[in-house]
């Protein structure tokens, strides 16, 4: 049974979300066509994937995406915000084929997490009908929550038509020479016979391959132990072998020779080309003791045991260089204190002190000693080996220098060792090769373990291709990119991405057009799809047949190739309905802004910005990206194993889909991970319910004409700043500044003003409630819609412009006036708090002298700066001046105190501080001083003609901060 509204408002919400849903639709409010009278916004989101319900996890990066189109719709953009949705791949198709299994963990997922009908579960079977139902939920929950989605352009990933663009795609990068076909190394799943990518795998994980060199140390009887490393420059510092006593060895014939590998290795190696054969089995343990030779410097080292060694990365087998690994030193000082099995296996402590091969400047000749010393590393199975490893490669690749007990390596830099050392022992036979899995263990969806495959004849794009490369960088420098310091991680993407395995043989997807039953893969067919949305609604509207989509049509719609009448002929579209998809492509093209979660920068966002270097001119490539965090919910991370998953329809259900946009804008900036928590929930809940019961009396409010007061002219001339400040965070997608500005700080600004002012102003509450309900629709559009509904508003808010600063409300005077009542105010509380007076007799407020007048205005004319900076401008100027150059140290110290007293004014208004009159502004004060502190009376006074002083406070008095006396 799903969830019910939490309350009545919620329940309201909800209400008012299918009212104004249907209001939208009806009237087409967000389908945008091309209009040359009005600047265009082109703005698309990351199309979901649909093997689950769309969950609040979901809804972080549509949601930014929303509001950011929301905002520019309302500052006059023709904005377009389409939505398709991506069927490719295998994902979806291991989920149905574990369903169709009857896996009841997946299964009571669905129905208890989710809560998905059981009799719906029947449907969830089959890849395509699975992606069909859950792109049902999606799109219900997309209307739901409020995305201003134009739907006419919708497609999915394997819709024919849009299969017809993917195939032009690709033959265009087959054209330019992007696409290669070759033997490379891929993450593999053994079960489905495929490759993998992150996509494929459990946790979205992308497959780190890395390359190790097996160096082939010789056993008595000829047999190999290949010694897995990545570091083969330190060979020369063996001081015995490591393998795991406890995990299976076998022997095998591996291409010819015999090697000894753990049984994980010799099961690997069968994916890379290799013939292997299995001869025996038997325990680590049972060869502890041999003595193997080292093909570097011909001597004789034994096989000890090492329990930190995974039989499952690599070969299994180990070389040990106690003198610069981490890992090695440590289990060496841990097996040393074993005499009792140093003497079974005949092994002498002294053969096993550790070789210095390398020198590294702040290092001892042992730097493996050091570090694990300096982090207390007393097993080879504490965790902080990992660190300490990281340290000692990374210092050593960078600085290290090889010794003179290297040969002829001695002197060379090591990142130059490491390379000739290896390429020696390759061209000499003495070393091999094996890919592995560098961030293992990673898990095809169907719950395998990856291996790395060499791939013969598999197609390949060849993102390692220098002139591409640069390309790419040349996009991205010209590109903005939010937040700002991901820029580091798309430049550093673009250097190390290499060739990618594009195709698939199984999963749903478009055939690569020259070799069928190859299809290709989910992060390979999503990069330049936003150009589709621009003509997917002349598509659908006119029925275009996908054979009737050519590569010539592609061509002159997308490039301007071509002669519009011989396209029309061929393809069988009429000129006109070609002519106008080319035309929308150019109005529309390039995007914007593109979404997507921080996440896919070392894959998808990176993809994107090659592929549209590669088929499209300059004038069409991205202008910015924008990458966000994750969703918590209540401080956790969302997994099926928490089962903490919420359906967005749930969530909208429970709270309304305006409570959880603001939920999730509020929780965390845009990079920054949000928080969905049901307590923030509620307290939004209630706050827009007091805001929404607030307009119900604004509303019948007459416009009175009377003279705007004070307090009026202050809240108006605020309203303007909260304008500015809203619009400069939304332009920099800085979604929580902004929405704090307008849920908490606009309350806080209403509520001071209803607190302080005899009679409000109706002219002036619904100027804000106007003002308020325009910077809140981005956020809350559906309660946004009814308050301009009920404010007797014509239209749309969705459509209304943007609230523009109105200069006749700046009134830095009146502002001013108010922080210098509200810091008066906290004061006298602060002293009413410390000497527990409730009802004050008197109050005295002594205002300062004229000469720190004087010395007032001198410091407000030199703001800017530090407080350094200040301090030495203000004293030169003051101390020209006689007399207060007379008062010496007094003087000094109230330029100091004036510095620290002005910094908390707002910038804004330090050009009104000389102007300001603090004796009048107080005496017209009176009354809510009075009335604010519940005192008898107040009585004024300036420092000077202080007739009553009996505690000496006057000459305490500094401008803008005058001194205070209570009298209870």
């Amino acid at each position: 049974m799903e969830a019910e509204p939490i309350n009545d408002f919620a329940k309201f919400l909800n209400e008012i979300s299918d009212k104004w849903s249907k209001e939208w639709i009806k009237n087409n409010v967000f389908e945008a066509d091309p209009d040359p009278n009005k600047p265009k916004f082109f703005i698309t989101a990351a199309f979901p994937y649909p093997n689950s319900p769309m969950h609040i996890g979901h809804c972080r990066t549509y949601t930014i995406t929303d509001i950011y189109a929301r905002f520019k719709r309302m500052q006059g953009f023709n904005v377009l915000f389409p939505m398709g949705f991506h069927y490719t791949g295998t994902p979806i198709l291991a989920m149905a084929e574990a369903v169709a299994k009857g896996d009841k963990e997946l299964i009571d997922l669905f129905i208890n997490v989710y809560y998905i009908p059981k009799q719906d579960i029947e449907i969830l079977k089959t890849p395509l009908s699975m992606a069909k139902y859950f792109h049902k939920d999606f799109k219900e929950s997309m209307i739901k929550i409020g995305y201003s989605i134009d739907w006419r352009r919708e497609f999915t990933s394997i819709t024919p038509q849009f299969s017809q663009f993917i195939k032009w795609q690709f033959t265009k990068l087959k054209e330019k020479g992007y696409l290669t076909q070759g033997t490379h190394p891929v993450g593999w799943c053994p079960a489905h016979q495929n490759p993998v990518g992150q996509h494929d795998t459990k946790g979205d994980v992308e497959p780190e391959i890395g390359e190790y060199t097996l160096i082939l140390f010789e056993g008595p009887n000829g047999e190999k132990y290949p010694c897995a490393t990545l570091r083969p420059e330190t060979v020369f510092g063996v001081t015995n072998i490591w393998i795991n006593p406890e995990a299976v060895y076998v022997h095998a014939k591996v291409n010819g020779d015999i090697w000894v590998i753990s049984e994980q290795a010799a099961f690997k190696l069968v994916f890379q080309n290799r013939e292997v054969k299995v001869l025996k089995k038997f325990r680590g343990e049972k060869i502890l003791g041999l003595r193997v030779k080292n093909p570097a410097t011909n001597k004789e080292v034994p096989i000890l045991p090492g329990h930190f060694v995974d039989p499952g990365n690599a070969s299994g087998v180990v070389m040990s260089v106690p003198a610069h690994a981490p890992y090695d030193y440590a289990a060496l000082i841990e097996l040393l204190p074993n005499r009792e099995l140093l003497e079974k296996l005949d092994i002498q402590p002294e053969k096993l002190k550790p070789i210095s091969i390398i020198s590294v400047p702040g290092y001892s000749e042992y730097p493996a000693k050091d570090v694990v010393e300096k982090m207390n590393i007393k097993s080879q199975r504490d965790p902080k080996l990992e660190d300490a490893t990281k340290e000692i490669y990374s210092v050593e690749y960078h600085k290290g220098v090889m010794k003179e007990n290297t040969g002829k390596y001695a002197g060379k830099p090591v990142k130059i060792a490491k390379e000739e050392v290896k390429n020696d022992l390759l061209l000499n036979g003495k070393a091999d090769t094996m890919y592995e899995i560098l961030n293992k263990p990673v898990y095809c969806r169907c719950g395998t373990e990856v291996v790395v495959k060499i791939l013969e004849n598999q197609w390949f794009i060849d993102y390692s291709r220098e002139d591409w490369k640069e390309l790419a960088r040349k996009a991205l420098s010209k590109m903005r990119i939010i937040p700002k310091e991901a820029r580091k991680d798309f430049e550093y993407t673009i250097e190390w991405l290499k060739e990618k395995a594009c195709a698939r043989q199984r999963g749903l997807g478009t055939e690569l057009p020259w070799s069928p039953g190859w299809i290709i893969e989910s992060l390979s067919d999503s990069t330049i799809y936003m150009a589709y949305y621009t003509i997917a609604k002349h598509v659908n509207k006119y029925n275009i047949k996908s054979e009737q989509l050519t590569n010539e049509v592609f061509d002159y719609v997308f490039l301007g190739i071509g002669d519009v009448k011989e396209v029309s002929k061929k393809s069988k579209i009429p000129k006109e309905i070609l002519k106008e998809m080319r035309k929308e492509f150019l109005y529309w093209y390039p995007v914007d802004s593109r979404h997507s979660a921080k996440e896919l920068i070392p894959n998808h966002l990176t993809f994107y910005i090659f592929n549209h270097v590669a088929i499209f001119p300059e004038k069409h490539w991205p202008k910015q990206i924008v990458a966000n965090g994750f969703v918590l919910y209540e401080g956790k991370k969302m997994s099926k194993s928490l089962r903490n998953i919420i359906p967005l329809r749930i969530a909208s259900k429970v709270y309304g889909p305006d409570t959880v946009r603001l939920t999730l804008a509020v929780s965390a900036e845009t990079p920054q991970d949000a928080d969905f928590s049901a307590k923030l929930a509620l307290s939004i809940l209630e706050r827009l319910r007091k805001m929404y019961d607030l307009t119900y009396k604004v509303a019948r409010l007459e416009k009175d004409e009377a003279k705007e007061t004070h307090i009026d002219k202050w809240f108006l001339s605020v309203i303007q700043n909260r304008i500015i400040k809203v619009t400069n965070a939304l332009e920099e997608l800085k979604i929580r500044e902004a929405a704090n500005t307008v849920l908490y700080t606009m309350e806080q600004d209403l509520k001071w003003y209803m607190e302080n002012c005899e009679k409000p102003s109706g002219k002036t509450l619904k100027y804000f409630f106007n003002t308020w309900t325009k910077l809140l629709a981005p956020f809350a559009p559906f309660i946004a819609e009814e308050i301009w509904n009920i404010l007797g508003n014509k239209g749309f808010i969705s459509t209304a412009s943007w609230p523009k600063v109105e200069s006749k409300y700046v009134d830095r005077e009146a502002e001013l006036k108010e922080e210098y009542f509200k810091k008066l105010i906290a004061d006298i509380k602060e002293i009413l708090k410390v000497t527990k007076v409730k009802k004050p007799k008197k109050i005295i407020i002594y205002t300062a002298a004229s000469w720190k007048k004087k010395v007032g205005e001198i410091v407000a004319t030199n703001m800017d700066g530090s407080d350094v900076e200040v301090f030495r401008r203000s004293i030169k100027q003051v101390m020209s001046m006689r007399e207060i150059r007379k008062r010496g140290k007094e003087a000094v110290d109230v330029v100091k105190n004036i510095i620290e007293v002005f910094r908390e004014v707002p910038e804004q208004l330090r050009e009104e501080i000389a102007k300001i009159d603090e004796y009048k502004v107080l005496e017209e004060f009176k009354k809510r001083i009075m009335k604010t502190t519940n005192s008898s009376e107040v009585v004024i006074m300036s420092e000077e003609k202080a007739t009553y002083d009996p505690l000496r406070k006057a000459k305490y008095a500094l401008p803008l901060k005058p001194a205070i006396y209570v009298e209870s």
